[in-house]
């Protein structure tokens, strides 16, 4: 493990980055650590080689219960003393007893599950089914969706930018207007569509809450055609917004959720796909349909009873610092209305927009400089996404919301004055 720090390390993790993955990324991330590097993570805490913390308001929605909670941590390290890896040839109980804790999370609604490492492979593993179920090609995606960048997950992300230069290589998919009601029953009509998949909050799209209403029409459409509702929830679920899940949380029949970002306690990666017995039912005859090799890993899924009883713990936190977050941000915006155009969030997820990419860029360098983590909206860039932890307390609310007023000032003196 590197645990040295200071200007050396710096050096040799650019230069090795630039020699041998990328060099815009080198220049990039040497620009918004202001030429250090992350060494060390403990709670909302991000420790530089150059001695300085950021508290961590990103991560990409994975650090829930930020870095290292002991609970998850301990786990995970009783699970590598005991049995690190699987032979795959037999059952093991950590698989067993994430997949039971999870069931038992949605009280029984989805009895099926299968884990993944990241979140793309939950997507893959969902729409595989929908397509084997019904013997049907195609697919239904929402209009500014974001669900991976494999194959499969990246035929249902919608930006152009992610899907450049692979016109043939993707399977068919068929993105519906957000804001349409008939949408998804004007495709129908083809008969040719396995699934509707939909995030209830669009996180990368700049955290764009979609219509229940619409959402619910969709659902019920598809359904009366024989299809399947999948909600991908990777961004959204496990009390990020609230509730277990967004979808449920707004009365939707759902087929399939999908988990991942912070289901392994920010400690491991793991995601999982929930589903009915009846999406499922190809894998229950045939479970090697889909396999992977460290799919359900001993490590992985030994986080995941602990990473659920934590936050389950923490919804009462997280509902006052959701509240908190609230308040703030909708002052931010009061007291900036020529820079902050638009505010929206729920529970722990927040995205602002401003006035112009260029605006943007310039807030989050100064906020990770300055002292603050947040995630850009790669396909938005008018965007910037505030993911606050669980564990945070008010304090650290109240420091993020000044580190953000401050570079929202500073940022908007400094382009006004080019």
């Amino acid at each position: 493990m590197t645990t040295s720090t200071g200007p050396s390390i710096a050096a040799r993790v650019f230069r090795a980055v630039q020699d041998h993955l990328s060099p815009p990324l080198a220049l990039a991330t040497k620009l918004a650590g202001r030429g250090a590097v992350e060494v060390a993570a403990a709670d909302v805490w991000v420790s530089m080689s150059d001695g300085r913390r950021l508290l961590d308001f990103g991560s990409y929605a994975v650090t829930l219960l930020g870095h290292r909670h002991p609970a998850v941590v301990a786990a995970v390290c009783e699970q590598l003393q005991v049995m690190p890896t699987a032979t795959r040839s037999m059952g093991n109980p950590t698989h067993a007893t994430a997949a039971t804790a999870l069931v038992d999370y949605f009280a029984g609604a989805f009895p099926r599950v299968h884990f993944g490492l990241n979140g793309a492979d939950a997507v893959e593993v969902a729409v595989k089914l929908a397509r084997v179920r019904t013997g049907r090609p195609r697919v239904l995606a929402v209009t500014g969706s974001f669900h991976g960048k494999s194959l499969g997950a990246l035929a249902l992300t919608h930006h152009a930018a992610f899907r450049a230069g692979l016109p043939d290589a993707l399977p068919p998919t068929t993105f519906v207007p957000a804001d349409d009601p008939e949408g998804v029953a004007r495709e129908l009509h083809r008969g040719d569509v396995a699934a509707v998949v939909f995030e209830p909050i669009q996180g990368e799209n700049g955290v764009r809450p979609l219509d229940p209403a619409v959402l619910r029409r969709w659902c019920d459409d598809v359904h009366r055609a024989g299809g399947y509702a999948i909600a991908d929830e990777i961004q959204t679920g496990l009390h990020r917004c609230g509730g277990r899940s967004v979808a449920r949380e707004w009365g939707l029949e759902i087929d399939a959720v999908l988990l991942g970002k912070p289901l392994g306690g920010g400690v491991v990666p793991v995601s999982a796909m929930l589903c009915t017995d009846d999406l499922y039912r190809p894998m229950a005859t045939d479970p090697f349909l889909h396999t992977a090799t460290f799919g359900g890993h001993p490590l992985c899924t030994a986080a995941v009873p602990a990473t659920l009883a934590v936050m389950a713990s923490c919804q009462p936190r997280g509902d006052r610092l959701a509240a908190l977050l609230s308040a703030a941000l909708s002052e931010l915006r009061d007291t900036y209305p020529d820079l902050v155009v638009a505010v929206r969030g729920k529970g722990l997820l927040w995205g602002l927009d401003f006035a112009n990419p260029e605006l943007a860029g310039e807030i989050m360098l100064s906020l990770l400089q300055n002292g603050l983590i947040v995630s850009p909206c790669l396909s938005r860039p008018s965007s910037l996404r505030l993911l606050p932890p669980l564990v945070a307390e008010p304090e650290h609310v109240e420091r993020a919301m000044d580190l953000l007023s401050r570079s929202i000032r500073d940022a908007g003196r400094l382009i006004r004055n080019r």
